[in-house]
């Protein structure tokens, strides 16, 4: 049968991750994605450079807006995740940036989870203060409190559907339906589950992000970081709310975004590149892209892994005496323990945190867990997660150090967290290094007892 006769093969999670987006009988014909290194591309002809620049017709201008491995890699983690289209960035805080950016303008209002990464905290409450886009946080697990924060200005709901670095999972099925009795998207971010251990989509999410600097890439060699529209939520049912979308766009001559895009792809996605993406510039490399190609190819195996070795280290840490207390929904003594078995069905987070004894003197409390890490081995001291390698951080002191107290507690977490991303290294090697690392900690009778013998 002639290839392009062909009809198109039904394609599982594995076979896209490795597949999808790419074809291999165009221009090199090569059998992997080709680094498309170039800043610019030729044009045929000054007509045809017109009908580009004034998104009259698809093609690559420039590599600030497209490249052509990019769109490989945005393809592959739109089909993975159920999407319509995606495009990729230069980290996941870009994602996280443009992908609400393009939501909520100045004067307009976003409601977010606050157990949220430290660094998107700060860009929520202090960056997007600083354009005039007021956010309001609410505890994820208090729907009542979801519901109280919307207003008219509302323009999207904003959450981590497995929170770093405690491990929360969100409901979020029942997030996404107090997004749509409001009428706003809800967006999640994905990075710690994956599309492998959860489709957002399939509880109703409607534009995903990822820092697909971890797992997707998964091996801490290059940043990156992708923002997926879904299709599941209709711009023009209130068109009034999506001026941005559905009103005369100036950079598509006499006419808008959805009625350019709104058949053949994704407006919001458009809307993403042409202005966000182009004007601020964190445009992803060719280079990186193919280095998160690569990637992505062995997701589920790795992934498997992970979250296997991690249920493993979690079990051991919740045995050890000098553990207070464990944050892993793989645990039935989890809070979380019910939503991780209904919304991640392949495996649960591998990045979590436990609690050493805290003793009430900060500095003690620091002391203690400087020490505790001093003494891991294989366990590296790295402001990264979903790595081959197993990392450590002390969120109170790195990732979430800019949080008042307040919300500290509110995420809780404490002045003994340690936060562990764990990698694909023998788990009985990790639990080795956590038990070496751990029986030297004294187990005192009480609080006072502890901090002394940490202060001598």
């Amino acid at each position: 049968m002639p290839e392009q006769t062909r009809p198109a093969a039904p394609r599982s999670f594995a076979t896209a991750q490795v597949q999808a987006g790419f074809d291999s009988g165009i221009a090199e014909n090569t059998a992997i994605p080709s680094i498309h290194q170039s800043n610019g591309f030729e044009f045929r002809s000054l007509a045809e450079a017109r009908d580009l620049f004034a998104l009259r017709k698809d093609g690559n201008i420039y590599s600030r807006a497209a490249n052509p491995t990019v769109l490989v890699f945005e393809r592959r983690v739109a089909e993975l995740e159920g999407g319509i289209a995606a495009a990729g960035v230069a980290s996941g805080q870009a994602a996280v940036a443009v992908a609400l950016l393009a939501l909520a303008k100045q004067g307009e209002h976003i409601v977010a989870a606050r157990q949220l990464y430290g660094g998107t905290i700060d860009l929520l409450q202090d960056t997007f203060a600083d354009w005039g886009i007021e956010v309001t946080f609410v505890d994820q697990d208090d729907l009542d409190a979801w519901r109280g924060a919307v207003r008219p200005t509302t323009r999207a709901l904003f959450a981590e559907s497995i929170s770093n670095p405690i491990a929360q999972v969100l409901d979020l099925g029942a997030v996404a339906a107090v997004a749509k009795e409001a009428g706003v998207p809800l967006v999640i971010d994905n990075t710690v589950a994956t599309p492998y251990l959860q489709r957002a989509k399939d509880f109703g999410a409607d534009i995903v992000v990822h820092s697909a600097t971890k797992f997707l890439g998964g091996h801490g060699t290059s940043l990156g970081g992708v923002v997926v529209d879904l299709g599941t939520f209709d711009f023009t049912a209130e068109p009034e709310r999506w001026p941005q979308l559905t009103q005369n766009y100036p950079r598509v001559p006499d006419g808008s975004l959805v009625e350019r895009f709104g058949e053949t792809g994704s407006p919001y996605i458009a809307l993403v590149k042409t202005k966000y993406v182009h004007d601020l510039g964190p445009s992803l490399s060719a280079f990186n892209a193919f280095q998160l190609l690569q990637g992505l190819e062995t997701l589920d195996l790795r992934m498997e892994r992970h979250t296997a070795s991690a249920l493993t280290v979690a079990r051991f840490l919740a045995t050890h005496p000098a553990v207070s207390r464990v944050h892993h929904p793989g645990l039935e003594s989890s809070p979380w323990h019910a939503q991780a078995a209904a919304y991640l069905p392949h495996g649960v987070s591998s990045v979590f945190a436990f609690d050493l004894p805290a003793t009430g003197d900060a500095e003690a409390d620091f002391r203690l867990v400087e020490e505790f890490i001093s003494r891991l081995q294989v366990i590296r001291l790295v402001a990264n997660i979903g790595d081959a390698r197993s990392l450590v951080a002390h969120p109170s002191s790195m990732t979430h150090s800019h949080m008042s107290p307040t919300q500290l507690a509110e995420a809780h977490i404490g002045p003994t967290t340690v936060r562990l991303s764990i990698g694909l290294e023998d788990a009985r090697d990790i639990v080795d290094d956590l038990a070496r690392a751990l029986d030297q900690i004294p187990v005192a009778e009480s609080r006072v007892e502890l901090a002394e013998s940490v202060a001598r």
